[in-house]
């Protein structure tokens, strides 16, 4: 890991560009979360707090349309105005303090998440310039541990700076890390092409995918399966303020829980490969299936420690659907968000819990359905 680190920050532009990458995700990290703890405190309604997570994801809805923007520009030029105007907009959440401005939130959500889906298709299309071919899977192993590492520090720290100072000093914050990352990447050495616009390459690509994947008898199971994955995830992400809540705890009790969930899925990204090889996709993602819907089910045991335990578990199995499908499906995310958001406010989010549990179940069998010899 040592060397792996030094031989991609040795690299002038990977080290660049790698920097440029955790900065801006630890100060998004910090201010996803902040967002509803800071929704939660204003009004004390779980659904409302639930819905800031489903405004940053809403525009993956529309993801290949906001994609196309990164198609039909060249990419340094996009990152850096993309990550500028985030530094510019971010500050305006001064404004937010009373329960009739929260709107101000939720519109500056939305316009931070369409950015955040042209900034990553901007970012994944320039690494293969930016970064020599020959440092591109330590790279980009080193960028997915980073993440996650995000996912160990971003929360806590985010929580306790709204604690101390207020929803409005983490905006800062995370303006800053934006502003940083733009000064990053401006200093890439890149020679971009200039892109030729192909408005019909993005139809092209999903309608060849969905054929591709609708008649393959191997894949179509494991995509549906993390399609229904996805959705689930969002359904449960809209109860995490409902089961802080239901602890005795404040709202930023919600950074543990997520902490929790970090290091679960940094376990996961550890032990992956070996278990892959070793049980297979389908049984792999059966297994992180089972587990997920277990622990689920018992985050409605109002226990600390079983909160705890639950959130890495949920941690570990969720990406191992994703992981197997080699794939990450965001629009069912948001509509599970949406979904659940509403849901929390209706009923009580234990017996949602554990219908969340035994409802996740159902995408088993065809996992599990054994597979027709191949003929000779």
């Amino acid at each position: 890991m040592t060397w792996t680190v030094t031989r991609v920050m040795g690299d002038r532009d990977a080290g660049l560009y790698l920097t440029g990458v955790v900065v801006s995700g630890f100060g998004s990290s910090a201010m996803w979360l902040v967002s509803g703890i800071w929704v939660k405190d204003l009004t004390g309604s779980n659904g409302l707090a639930a819905l800031c997570v489903f405004a940053l994801w809403a525009p993956t809805l529309v993801g290949p349309v906001l994609g196309v923007l990164a198609d039909r520009t060249r990419r340094r030029p996009l990152l850096i105005a993309v990550n500028l105007a985030l530094a510019a907009l971010l500050p305006t959440l001064f404004a937010v303090t009373t329960r009739d401005r929260l709107w101000i939130l939720f519109t500056v959500l939305l316009i931070y998440g369409a950015a955040g889906v042209v900034h990553d298709a901007a970012e994944s299309a320039l690494v293969a310039t930016a970064v020599d071919r020959h440092l591109l899977g330590d790279f980009n192993g080193l960028r997915m541990t980073a993440s996650e590492g995000m996912k160990l520090l971003a929360p806590l720290t985010g929580a306790g700076l709204y604690a101390a100072y207020g929803g409005a000093r983490v905006a800062v914050l995370d303006a800053v890390t934006f502003a940083l990352a733009a000064g990053l990447y401006a200093l890439l050495r890149v020679r971009e092409a200039p892109p030729v616009p192909d408005p019909s390459a993005w139809r092209a690509r999903t309608a060849e995918g969905v054929r591709h994947i609708r008649h393959h008898p191997e894949l179509r199971p494991l995509v549906l399966a993390a399609a229904t994955t996805m959705l689930f995830a969002g359904l449960n992400g809209a109860t995490v303020y409902a089961v802080a809540e239901g602890l005795g705890h404040s709202p930023a009790y919600v950074g543990l829980l997520y902490v929790a969930q970090g290091v679960g899925s940094v376990l996961i990204g550890l032990v992956s490969g070996p278990l892959l090889r070793r049980l297979g996709e389908r049984r792999f993602a059966a297994y992180g299936i089972v587990l997920t819907a277990v622990a689920v089910a018992l985050r409605a045991v109002p226990s600390d420690p079983v909160a705890l335990v639950c959130g890495a578990a949920i941690g570990f199995g969720l990406p191992c659907v994703l992981i197997a499908a080699n794939t990450l499906m965001y629009a069912p995310n948001a509509l599970g968000l949406a979904l659940g958001a509403g849901l929390v406010e209706l009923v009580d989010y234990r017996p949602l819990l554990l219908t969340l549990g035994l409802t996740r179940l159902l995408t088993l069998p065809p996992l599990l359905q054994r597979r027709k010899p191949r003929d000779s």
